[in-house]
Order: structure tokens, then C-alpha cells, then sequence
């Protein structure tokens, strides 16, 4: 169970986290969000950073072998590089239509996958 919940926080973490990173980059569509400088912006980015926080710390915790969870801290911090890439490739779908995905990207995320797996094998 402490698996499980440690992946979903680090889902909503790595949501809020690409939101931060990557959502003013389509906000500036906005007429009034162009009139904003880079302070305002940096600004309402750790805003939203905040929120990835409040979910990444807990599900380190939760998640960390030696606070009674699953993962070490090298599983976890895989687990969460390969879901940070799943959640960017999802949120570049749906809010940046024009983006596509190649070849040479999805034989690459499959790489990134395997690398989880053979972190996990023993």
C-alpha cells in the first residue's frame, strides 16, 4: 500500500511540477499573462511549485525504505525521473497540440522503462 500511494503523490508532485516548469509557456496565449514580466511569472511558478512540494516530500517519506517503505533512495528517485517523463509526454499532448512525439522519443522513454525495471530486479 505504501507503494502505491508513494507513486501517486509523486504523480500529483510531477503534475503541479510540469504546470511550473512548462504551463507559462502556453499561458502566455493569454493577452493579459503577456503583460506580465519574468519576476511575476517566476513568481506564480514557485506558486504553483509550492503544491509539488507538499506532495514530493510526503511520498519520499512514505516511500523511503528506511522510514518502513518500499523503495531506496535510488528506486525512488527513478521512479520519479520515469514519471516525470510520462506526466510531461501526457501534458505536451493535450495542452501543446503542435508537439508530436518521434521514433526516436518513444525508443527512448522505452529505455527509460527498462531502466526502472532492472533497478527493480534482483
Amino acid at each position: 500500500m505504501k507503494g502505491f500511494l508513494t507513486i501517486l503523490l509523486l504523480v500529483f508532485s510531477n503534475t503541479f511540477m510540469v504546470i511550473a516548469w512548462y504551463g507559462h509557456l502556453k499561458f502566455a496565449e493569454w493577452k493579459w499573462f503577456n503583460k506580465l514580466g519574468l519576476v511575476a511569472i517566476v513568481l506564480m511558478s514557485w506558486g504553483i511549485a509550492l503544491f509539488e512540494y507538499a506532495f514530493q516530500v510526503p511520498a519520499n517519506k512514505i516511500g523511503f525504505k528506511a522510514n518502513g517503505g518500499p523503495f531506496s533512495l535510488i528506486q525512488l528517485k527513478l521512479l520519479q525521473e520515469v514519471i516525470t517523463l510520462a506526466v510531461f509526454a501526457i501534458f505536451t499532448l493535450v495542452v501543446f497540440k503542435t508537439e508530436t512525439f518521434k521514433t526516436n522519443h518513444i525508443i527512448a522513454f522505452v529505455f527509460l522503462i527498462l531502466a526502472v525495471y532492472f533497478m527493480f530486479k534482483k
